[in-house]
């Protein structure tokens, strides 16, 4: 059509109002010879612009139009609505089924019945519909022609998403059915050798499919008239393969959908068809958890329906047995997070089903409360998941009011992912970003005003309401179980709240239940935002090992902070507060106790002013430490003073540790574990080292005023010198003194041991801070040698009387306290002896291997396992320790690198200087690194300390939550122990032992 140029303006309004978005293209095919007697049809135009495309609309009715050979069918849109609203519905949501009728004109036919039995067919009438297909090629013509009209019913409105995913699981039953028949068909003799059972699984099992997904199946087969067993099996296999590829291979005409056996036993490792007993066998001795999960959805579909019947009955208990499992609900969550971690970065944030706020987190809540209460509620027990989110709800196990949120999130997010793939028929999850493709979305689930806006708000919205909710789901009735409920509601019962807690991993559900009451009861501020948080808290506490100290911790917390304005603020709106409150109440008693005797440290497990849980250097611990000494009154208050800035700052490590070694949902676990233990070593050392800086502060301070009559320097030694002090480890120290000028050495020396006697009688007296133990027995003459000496005394002693294992000791001495110039003499004074000139002779190696060899045969502990001993067992610290300051000893001297008190820095410097493999410095660095890290972990969780694993197995469980085992793999984590210390052993034996 041609018009004036003033005139064309009024064309394109009135095209673009009906939604055209390139009115140029629509005018053209308006003209075109099909459409030119109704162009300017106001009915084929509303009609077209009420569809989810009016572009694509008409693009497809145009070629289906040319394809006919009268004009029935454009007579047919004009003048009856029905067709019209379903054609035109179709074309313009799907540029897939437009081809489908561009290439086969007539099928247009099965839009226009409209009868009440179309409204809502069952297998029954698409079996009917499939009935003249006699080979694949046909099937997929009548697949696609049944598709069609459930496709019309759907972007009509004529039938919900629930109803439309459960016609397309019918369609799927009609069509493996048809598929089998075939197969049969073809071979006659393998059929009437077997009964075989095609048992659907997944959505097409739960009745809920997509209109592309692959159709998850598991094949069941038995003997039919006394055939060999083995030739039955093979028959059925046959017939199983055939009838696949019948569904899943690509035609003239595409194929219908992959048929996916991967959920059968042994997954695609194991054989396709089993018997019924096998299957049974299977699943009674081997199956995991997620296999258990998989089987709610079970339904016989095709084949013998009988056989498909009993193996859904013998499976069925054990099914509701499932939660019984221990882990069983770790094991689900781990599950659905290694879904998500295997999502690509780049369709994170597209993806609709494997999300998080997706499609499958609202799936795995229900099936998770399905297992755990459906063992005494058979009203649970459907295999589809809005049926069961309304079960759920109906019993009490969910709010209603989440259930109900839930359930319009789940439709609308099914719709999306439903008219994402009715467009080019392609199995995908993924929401586009072409801007065309959103557009179409939008106006396809009746967002006509702005499309994309408006999409892209209530996609984002229903998500945050799956992402809050989905966990939430578990907990929140454990809560209203213990609660006051409003007119109408349903509390979850007393047992099935306990049921829920013992799935938890909760060994003391009564208890816990007392606890859940004590904190969310009531009407006060405090209750409500603690019932708010619980149902996070509680699933971050049922993550670790120990659920039950995790709640008891929090309500003791609660019970101390509870009337304090900052601390629920502070777990309310600062994001990790709460979560890392809940790692570190659960994660074992040092951290807790510690908290208890000074709540308020909770304010450093917040993002803002409580400073945060990196560690502070010692600089700033000193500085604080010696100001708090100051301002105290005499020495006892001042040394409590500054046992409780140890205190504090102990937590304050503890807590990073244990974050870090967990994760948080923002923050993975650190990966690097040597990190971790540089982490608490530094900060642990130089924690020890302000503390004893500010009681010799408040000693000397109360018996000399400002002066010493003796100037007065701690060495730290052994681990402390090595900046390598654990949670539970004692301070080892050198005391040296030197008089004043003018002062009396008699003086001197009963000064300076007054000093040390009460520094170590005040940080020794029993408070509600942990004791600090100051161990000097790596002095010159051990326990029977004077607690002090003057350098000119140690200089003395080790000119003449000193050993090979004095000077070995002396690697680690460092200046941790008191006078600056004296330590750094003292340090001048031993390093010809640690780091001799000569490097060490025959003789001193020999004495030194001695040595090792009597402490590994006298001081292991009797009736331990020396494989799992990490100090002194082979493979353990001692090993990799002297097998570092061996090579210290003999090449120090004329190698700066190895001149450091630190074993991880001393390996790494001889790694570079050549004198161990780069292979053999990991091997032990490893070991090291791993022996340190389990006796932190072992005093983290005993709250004592200790060399070995721990016997009791909450205990052993929660060492393996922290070295980043999962639950249920405990045995792995010893394995892994053994194996490491093993190959450490095997370069100690070359490098120490010279074998």
């Amino acid at each position: 059509m041609t018009a004036a140029p003033g005139r064309r303006s009024s064309t394109f309004t009135r095209l673009l109002r009906h939604g055209f978005t390139d009115p140029s293209a629509a005018e053209r095919l308006l003209d075109s010879p099909e459409l030119s007697a109704v162009r300017n049809d106001p009915v084929l135009l509303e009609a077209l612009g009420a569809t989810a495309d009016p572009d694509l609309a008409l693009h497809g009715l145009v070629r289906l139009l040319e394809a006919q050979s009268d004009r029935e069918l454009l007579d047919t849109v004009i003048a009856a609505k029905p067709l019209r609203d379903r054609l035109l519905g179709v074309l313009g949501a799907s540029a897939a089924l437009a081809e489908h009728l561009a290439r086969h004109p007539r099928d247009w036919h099965a839009l226009v019945t409209y009868e009440p039995s179309d409204l809502h067919p069952g297998v029954a009438e698409f079996e009917r519909g499939l009935s003249e297909a006699t080979d694949p090629v046909s099937l997929r013509v009548a697949y696609r022609r049944c598709l069609l009209s459930i496709a019309a019913r759907d972007v009509c409105g004529t039938t919900d998403i629930a109803e439309t995913a459960a016609e397309l699981a019918d369609l799927a039953t009609a069509t493996l059915r048809a598929a089998l028949a075939m197969a049969c068909a073809a071979a006659p003799e393998d059929a009437d050798m077997c009964r075989l059972a095609v048992v659907a699984m997944g959505k097409c099992g739960g009745h809920e499919l997509n209109y592309v997904s692959d159709v998850d199946v598991i094949f069941v087969a038995e003997t039919a008239d006394g055939a060999d067993e083995g030739k039955a099996l093979r028959a059925a296999t046959k017939l199983a393969s055939h009838m696949m590829r019948i569904c899943s291979e690509t035609t003239v005409e595409g194929s219908i959908w992959p048929v996916d056996a991967n959920l059968r036993p042994e997954g695609r490792n194991g054989p396709l068809v089993r018997t019924l007993s096998s299957h049974l066998a299977y699943y009674q001795r081997w199956a995991k958890t997620w296999e258990f999960q998989a089987l709610l959805k079970a339904r016989p579909v095709a084949g013998d329906l009988e056989l498909g019947e009993s193996y859904v009955e013998a499976l069925q208990p054990l099914v509701w047995k499932a939660a019984e499992r221990e882990n069983f609900v770790t094991d689900v969550q781990k599950m659905r997070r290694r879904v998500v971690e295997n999502i690509p970065v780049a369709e994170l944030d597209r993806q609709l089903k494997l999300g998080p706020g997706g499609l499958r987190d609202v799936e795995f809540a229900v099936q998770l409360l399905q297992l755990v209460h459906g063992r005494e509620d058979g009203s649970l027990r459907s295999g589809t998941t809005l049926n069961a989110l309304q079960a759920l709800a109906a019993g009490g196990y969910v709010g209603r009011a989440d259930a109900a949120q839930l359930d319009e999130a789940y439709r609308f997010l099914r719709s999306m992912e439903h008219r994402i793939q009715l467009y080019r028929l392609r199995r995908t999850h993924l929401v586009p970003e072409d801007e065309t493709d959103l557009r179409r979305l939008g106006r396809s689930l009746g967002l006509r005003t702005d499309p994309v806006t408006e999409l892209n708000r209530e996609w984002k919205r229903h998500a945050s309401v799956v992402r809050r909710l989905h966990e939430k789901l578990f907990y929140r009735p454990l809560l209203d179980a213990v609660a006051q409920l409003g007119p109408g509601e349903i509390r979850l019962s007393t047992g099935a709240a306990r049921e829920r807690l013992v799935a938890l991993g909760y060994a003391d559900p009564a208890a816990a239940l007392r606890h859940l009451e004590a904190l969310a009861s009531g009407v006060t501020r405090k209750a409500a935002i603690q019932r708010t948080l619980l149902p996070v808290l509680l699933g971050w506490f049922a993550e670790s090992a120990d659920p039950d100290a995790g709640l008891l911790n929090f309500r003791k917390v609660s019970d101390a902070l509870g009337k304090t304005p900052w601390y629920l603020r502070l777990l309310r709106d600062e994001g990790a507060a709460a979560e890392n409150l809940a790692r570190v109440l659960s994660a074992g008693r040092l951290a807790p106790d510690l908290l208890m005797r000074a709540p308020e440290a909770v304010a450093l497990l917040g993002d803002g002013d409580g400073g945060g849980l990196a560690p502070r250097g010692r600089d700033a611990l000193e500085q604080e430490t010696l100001a708090a000494v100051r301002r105290a009154d005499g020495a006892a208050q001042a040394v409590t003073a500054a046992r409780g800035v140890r205190r504090r700052e102990l937590f304050r490590t503890a807590a990073a540790d244990i974050v870090g070694s967990y994760g948080t949902e923002t923050q993975p676990a650190e990966p690097d574990q040597g990190a971790l233990v540089d982490l608490v070593g530094a900060a642990v050392s130089d924690l020890t080292a302000a503390t004893l800086a500010g009681t010799l502060r408040a000693v000397v301070r109360e018996g000399w005023g400002d002066t010493l009559p003796t100037r007065f320097a701690v060495i730290g030694m052994g681990r402390f010198g090595g900046h390598e002090l654990g949670y539970g480890s004692d301070a080892d120290v050198l005391f040296v003194h030197e008089p004043r000028e003018g002062v009396d050495e008699r003086e001197a020396s009963q000064a300076a041991n007054k000093v040390v006697s009460e520094m170590r009688r005040l940080l020794q007296i029993p408070s509600a801070d942990p004791p600090l133990l100051i161990d000097a027995d790596l002095r010159p003459e051990g326990k029977s040698g004077p607690l002090v000496r003057t350098l000119t005394s140690y200089a003395a002693y080790y000119r003449r009387w000193s050993l090979v294992w004095e000077s070995q000791a002396l690697l680690r001495a460092e200046p941790v306290a008191g006078d600056e110039e004296l330590g750094r003499r003292f340090i001048e004074l031993v390093d010809p002896l640690r780091y001799p000139a000569a490097g060490l002779g025959d003789d001193a190696v020999r004495e030194i291997r001695r040595l090792k060899a009597r402490m590994e045969s006298e001081r292991l502990p009797r009736g331990a396992d020396p494989k799992l001993h990490t100090k002194l067992g082979p493979g353990g610290l001692s090993d990799v320790e002297w097998t570092v300051q061996l090579i210290q000893m003999r090449h120090g001297a004329g190698e700066p690198g190895l001149r450091t008190t630190r074993t991880r820095a001393a390996l790494a410097a001889a790694r570079d200087a050549g004198f161990i493999s780069a292979e053999n410095a990991a091997i032990l660095d490893e070991a090291w690194v791993l022996a340190t890290r389990v006796r932190n972990a072992v005093m983290l969780v005993r709250g004592r300390a200790g060399d070995t694993f721990p016997s009791e197995a909450r205990e052993l469980a929660a060492v393996g939550r922290y070295l980043g085992y999962e639950a249920g793999h405990v045995g792995d984590m010893l394995d892994d122990y053994r194996r490491t210390a093993r190959r450490a052993r095997g370069v100690v034996e070359e490098l120490f032992y010279g074998a």
